[in-house]
């Protein structure tokens, strides 16, 4: 009987969590969910925008693949009827049941969270999602404004509510309801914070006295950086707080004070955030289901706060690409819990907690496009077979190799077989790599430089990462053929992480590559 998956899945969440060692941040539960798991300290997203990568991991296949770069587009029309993972869980007896963000709405996903291919039930949205912009943050005059920092009384709020709390909610009646049918699930909660707008309840602030939060350890634009790497956050430019700020395009800095106060904002959305998180994990307690559920946590890509003077996803470094991802399996991550032990009470944000120690870290350079092979394995189903060079006809096969041989390699000794990396032609001294990529409109930052319609990408940003550095190579790209041309190179990044793991010092033009790159 296979184990049933609880699958956490939260928009832009860089890993500022405690169990990634991060000294300010207060996230007890999922401090608590990593020091049952594998924690993947390298892991990456394919594209860091919300809909090029959920499509991406959700079909175990690269945006180049999906031919999503943007949100216009549907695979199955577009690209290839691909099979989904939870499609997969469900055409194996799974009830697959999503809440909250998953895929991501709109055309991308045909307007029904590609229901009812992945889903056995309709999708459910939190009812005042649709409020997410409108002016619901109060200003210092009493007025309402659609800002960036929007700490809110909830009970203000419309129906006395935010979106995430109603999708813990709507996951535990589910939990409950699977409980009692007694039947086999894949359920997948998608948390909207903290994405912008940072609206989260008000008490959260108290954990983060302003004086304790200081800037980004790199807030400017490094002198080196090609102009085709950097994105100019229009989003945040358009929240009425921060136009007030006249910031110039687009490179213009925010004021040191307004930083800090999207940075204190940021890290109270992540402890509410974590509070969520918390619920449900004890709901799966309560209902006696922590011994047989895989519980995946992660994100769909991260979020600048102010590095390299940027801000929002949109690019190529870790800040923008790099996510938490953890592993809990009962038994295999942990010994099973005893009749009536609780693995996952709740942890409360506020009172004091003790700093708990992850399982296992790996620190493999692992991609999200390899969830899906993963969980099949995790799950005891057949793991579906690795793509062909060119596989938009095939329907079900994945483009990122299982990662569960990582689960018990101790760190860092390199593995001997050639097959660990899946594919050969990814495998540089069997290290595995991560592999992202980011289309851009122009050579120079412009209005749509961050979210371009497919027919507007010239440019895209080829990037690897291994353990000791980050490459990318911005070449020229044809959106009708989609063609990516590497003999039309409009620059190149290269950052050793020993000396800078920052990624501010871009030394590709005076070292001599050895011939590598």
């Amino acid at each position: 009987d296979g184990m049933n998956v609880l699958f956490i899945v939260v928009d832009d969440l860089r890993p500022v969590l405690g169990c990634y060692g991060d000294k300010l941040v207060r996230s007890p539960n999922i401090d608590q969910l990593a020091s049952q798991s594998v924690v993947f300290s390298n892991a990456y997203a394919q594209q860091a925008l919300c809909a090029p990568s959920r499509v991406s991991f959700l079909t175990g296949r690269r945006p180049d693949t999906t031919r999503l770069y943007d949100f216009y587009s549907y695979w199955r029309v577009h690209a290839g009827n691909y099979s989904t993972m939870p499609q997969y869980f469900k055409e194996n007896g799974y009830m697959t049941l999503s809440v909250g963000k998953v895929f991501h709405p709109g055309v991308s996903s045909n307007f029904s969270d590609d229901y009812p291919y992945s889903w056995s039930i309709p999708p459910f949205h939190p009812s005042t999602e649709r409020y997410e912009n409108d002016k619901t943050c109060r200003g210092k005059d009493g007025k309402l404004y659609a800002n960036l920092v929007c700490p809110v009384d909830v009970t203000e709020m419309p129906s006395g509510t935010l979106p995430d709390i109603q999708s813990t909610e709507e996951a535990i009646r589910l939990l409950k309801a699977m409980k009692t049918n007694k039947q086999k699930f894949f359920l997948a909660v998608g948390y909207h914070k903290p994405h912008i707008p940072l609206r989260y309840p008000q008490e959260f602030l108290k954990l983060y006295p302003l004086e304790n939060i200081t800037l980004a350890p790199d807030p400017w634009v490094p002198e080196k950086l090609p102009s085709v790497a950097y994105n100019p956050w229009m989003d945040l430019r358009q929240r009425d707080d921060v136009k007030a700020l006249n910031a110039s395009f687009p490179y213009g800095p925010l004021p040191d004070d307004f930083q800090r106060l999207i940075r204190q904002s940021y890290y109270a959305a992540v402890s509410y955030l974590d509070a969520q998180v918390g619920l449900l994990l004890n709901a799966l307690d309560d209902v006696g289901l922590s011994n047989n559920t895989v519980v995946v946590f992660t994100a769909d890509h991260g979020w600048s706060l102010g590095e390299h003077g940027e801000w929002a996803k949109y690019s190529n470094f870790d800040v923008a690409t790099r996510v938490p991802l953890m592993f809990y399996v009962p038994g295999m991550t942990t010994s099973p819990a005893r009749q009536g032990e609780r693995v996952f009470p709740y942890l409360d944000p506020f009172s004091r907690t003790f700093g708990l120690v992850p399982q296992g870290q790996s620190k493999k350079a692992v991609e999200l496009v390899s969830l899906f092979s993963t969980l099949a394995e995790l799950a005891g189903l057949q793991v579906p077979p690795v793509c062909p060079e060119t596989s938009f006809r095939v329907p079900l096969c994945t483009e990122g190799a299982s990662i569960v041989r990582y689960f018990n390699a101790s760190g860092d000794k390199v593995e001997k077989e050639m097959e660990d990396c899946g594919d050969t032609y990814r495998c540089i001294n069997e290290e595995p790599v991560a592999l992202s990529q980011y289309p851009r409109p122009s050579d120079t930052p412009q209005w749509n430089s961050d979210k371009p319609e497919l027919k507007d990408i010239r440019v895209m940003g080829y990037s690897m990462r291994t353990i000791d550095y980050r490459y990318t190579v911005w070449v020229g790209f044809n959106p009708n053929n989609f063609s990516a041309n590497f003999e039309d190179i409009h620059a190149r990044e290269l950052y050793l992480m020993e000396t800078d793991p920052n990624q501010d010092y871009n030394i590709y033009n005076n070292t001599s590559h050895g011939g590598f790159l």
